[in-house]
Formats: C-alpha cells, structure tokens, sequence
C-alpha cells in the first residue's frame, strides 16, 4: 500500500553501514472534598487577595479583602494534597457507566471522535474521561506533576500522555502495513523523542509554548532491504492520525464561561458552535468496569541525559521569565498477545518513568484517547500554572475537549495519510476575577500550552532506521 497525500520524502544512506536515516514531514503520515470515595472540585489555585500585575500595568494591583499571610499558608498547605495518591479508587481504568456520568462522544467525522473531559484536583493533578465513537469506550485518566511544578510525582505528566499515545499509534500502522505487505517483522522496537519549548516571561505576557520535530528510531529485524524498509516505515509514519495533528497547523477553537456564564473569547478563536453544559462533578459518578491489570505504573527515575536548555531546578517551570526545553521519550514494543508495553522516559525536565499500557481492542487505552487526554491535561495544566504564577482566583475549572481523527492509513485500511480537525474547547472558569482577567486566563492558557503549539506548527518526524 502506498499511501496517498503525502508528501516527497528524502533518505540520506551510506554504503555498508546498517543504519539510515529519513526526515520525513508528518503531514505523510482543586483540591476534592472527598465524600465517600469522591468528592466535587475545589480550591485549585490562589485564593483572591494576591497581587496581580496586568500585561499593561507597571504597579502591582491587590484586591482588598485578601487572606492573611496565615490563610495563605493553609491554602497552599491544601495544594500540595495528594488526592490521586490517597483517593482509594484505581488512577486508571475503563468506566463502566459513561451513560450514567453523562459523558457521551461527538458526532464523527472522519472515522473517530472523542470527547475529553478533565478537571482539576488538587495542585497541578487532574482527572480525564475520554469517550471514543469508535471504540464506545470511556477511560478515566489521571496525571500530576513532578518538583519542576511543586507536584506530587503521583501519575504520568501530561506531555506524556502524547508521547506514549503517538509511539502507540505508528506502532499501529507499522504493525499493520507490514501484514498488509506480507513482511515479518521478527524483533520491532520504537524509541521516540518529543521535543519542546518555553520562552519568555509571564509578567509581561510573551512566554510561548512551542513544539519541535519529533525523533523516532525505529529498530526492526526483517528481511527488506533498506530502500523497501525505509518506504514502509515512512509510509505508516504517514498513515497514522497524529499526521492530521502535525501537518496542517490547525488553530484550535474555543468556548469560555465564567460563573455559568458565557464570555466571548478575547484572542483565542472562538468556535462557531453552542456552549455543552459544564460537566460540573459528574465525573465522580464514574466507575471502574472490572478488575483490570495495571495499566500505567511508575518504572522509577528516569535515566538522566543532557538536553539542551533542559529544565533542572524545583520549580523551574513557574519562574517568571524563561527560555528552556523540554524532552519526552518514549519506548515501545509491542507483545506477542497485542497490547503495546511503553515506558515514558521524563528527561527535561527530569522525573519519573512510567510504564504505559495500550491497546485498540478495550484492553487498555487506545492511542487515540491517551493523545486526546495529553492534549485536555496539558491545557489545564497551563490555567494552574498562570493563575499560580500571577496569584488568580481561580478556586474550580475544567473543560470538555472534542477530537476528530480519521482512521489509520494502515490500521484503518483508507490507504491515506491520517487527518485531523482542530481541537475544541470548552473552557468552564469559576473566579472572582473580572471577565477581561477571564478572557487573559483562556489566551495565555492556550498562547503556553505545549500541545496546542503541536498542532499549530508544522512538524516533521525525524526518522533513523537501526537493524537488530
């Protein structure tokens, strides 16, 4: 199969050596009040009171009626909870009664759709549910920070999330192109790396996420020669749906509420369409379908490497000027019942590895929830960073994400390359702040969002062929 709407691509070998390489354009490819088990969202940031600078102030504003330095102290205290870790329910698993917690998918599209809701827990944490039109599945997800955000280190960060579910996607297509060619991959191995940047400063509103070709090596036992091999693995490249993500430079959308109120959007764009009705605690209505093996599980620190402009201090991630990088891993394999074994590797900034589990046929989380769950963590994870680093009301928010996928070129069998709609947000903020700090809330949430920046640049995958 050769895929169609992809673009040339070029491949640099050398005589005698077992390795190549191809750059390849991928357009070608809250703190919980816990009652019971569970409880509603509440206090997730800064309580009102705190200085706040404008982008267009030169003196710092406080709003009367703050708390004393003893009330800030215990707000924070309240923070740092540890509500994954102490919750008693499962981080991870498949939700038996999406029905009864309300959670329905998108209309589809293009082959699946899904529908993400996340809310803040406490600190940096936040819990997903994914529902997918493809699969019917809904996954609840979880993630955290490490030191970098004053996090727990409880759960994979979001930026993971992405990663494993972008590996766990060309290994889909990869897998597949090669039965459809009738090639027998004897050993196959995926070691990806995402790259990203944070430049800028935050009081002066010109810190920018930013996203970067993505490395993938790809170390494979078979009996291609390297022109044939270096076709297929760049053709399945091309078929995977992250290529929709990465190739067309899609401008997310968006819908903003304040207080059960909705707002216009100020610069972010504003999505055509009604508001959905804020999820608002439904999502403690979920629960687990069966009894499932561990499905994401901390390996331990990650093996430390050198990345350029790398993030290395406590905190780094809050300091209010910045210009540093990011580097997330991911290794993969796929087993011989299916499931693909990811382990995340947190090189910049430096954390904890966690082991990923993935799987398209329900026994674990498919690759296309894990990205649409990166995408709703990250997001949020950037109104707690704005709202800590500039001292915002912000004490509840969440959101509900729709993502549209085609099906893979490969997987799929469209025999195309993957496409993607722009993502769309609803945005629910609960603040005292005045609507145009609101609005600010939404425009640098979405301006410093890592992953947002993926979808708005145009990305190539980098891709090194290594014979075992």
């Amino acid at each position: 199969m050769q895929m169609e709407g992809g673009p040339k691509t070029g491949l640099a070998t050398r005589p005698g050596l077992r390795r190549c390489h191809a750059e390849t354009s991928c357009c070608n490819v809250a703190a919980v009040d816990l009652h019971d088990e569970r409880g509603r969202t509440s206090g997730t940031a800064l309580s009102r009171g705190a200085p706040y600078k404008s982008a267009n102030d030169d003196k710092l504003m406080v709003r009367p009626g703050g708390p004393t330095a003893s009330q800030d102290t215990q707000e924070m205290a309240k923070l740092r909870e540890d509500i994954i870790g102490t919750s008693g329910l499962p981080p991870f698993f498949s939700v038996a009664n999406a029905n009864e917690v309300t959670i329905d998918a998108p209309e589809c599209r293009k082959g699946d759709a899904l529908r993400t809701w996340v809310r803040a827990l406490s600190g940096f944490q936040k819990e997903a549910l994914v529902r997918s039109s493809d699969t019917g599945r809904t996954w609840r997800l979880v993630s955290d920070e490490g030191p970098y955000l004053n996090g727990h280190d409880a759960a994979p960060c979001p930026l993971a999330f992405l990663s494993t579910g972008m590996v766990a996607s060309y290994l889909n297509e990869i897998a597949a192109l090669a039965r459809m060619r009738g090639v027998a991959l004897r050993k196959l191995r995926l070691i990806q790396n995402n790259f990203y940047t944070m430049q800028g400063s935050m009081p002066k509103r010109t810190m920018v996420g930013g996203a970067e070709p993505v490395e993938l090596e790809v170390e494979v036992d078979c009996d291609l020669d390297d022109a044939a091999l270096s076709s297929l693995l760049m053709d399945a490249v091309h078929a995977s749906p992250l290529n929709g993500l990465m190739r067309g430079r899609l401008e997310s959308l968006f819908k903003l509420s304040k207080n059960g109120s909705e707002l216009s959007t100020a610069k972010a764009a504003e999505l055509d369409n009604a508001l959905f009705p804020d999820p608002g605690d439904h999502f403690a209505a979920s629960r687990p379908s069966e009894v499932q093996p561990e499905l994401v599980g901390a390996v331990g620190p990650t093996p430390r490497k050198e990345v350029a402009k790398g993030t290395a201090a406590a905190a780094g991630s809050l300091a209010d000027e910045q210009n540093r990088r990011l580097n997330i891993g991911a290794i993969a394999t796929l087993r011989e019942d299916g499931i693909k074994d990811i382990q995340q590797m947190q090189y910049s900034p430096w954390g904890t590895s966690f082991r990923f589990l993935s799987s398209e046929d329900g026994r674990a989380p498919d690759a296309n929830t894990l990205v649409s769950a990166g995408i709703g963590f990250c997001f949020m994870t950037q109104f707690g960073r704005f709202a800590s680093m500039l001292k915002l009301d912000l004490p509840d928010y969440r959101i509900v994400q729709d993502t549209h996928f085609s099906h893979g070129g490969a997987s799929g069998g469209t025999g195309k390359a993957g496409e993607a709609d722009p993502i769309e947000t609803h945005v629910y903020l609960e603040t005292s702040e005045p609507d145009d700090v609101a609005q600010e809330m939404l425009d640098m949430s979405e301006q410093t969002c890592f992953l947002h920046a993926f979808c708005r640049t145009e990305l190539k995958t980098k891709l090194s062929i290594t014979r075992v």
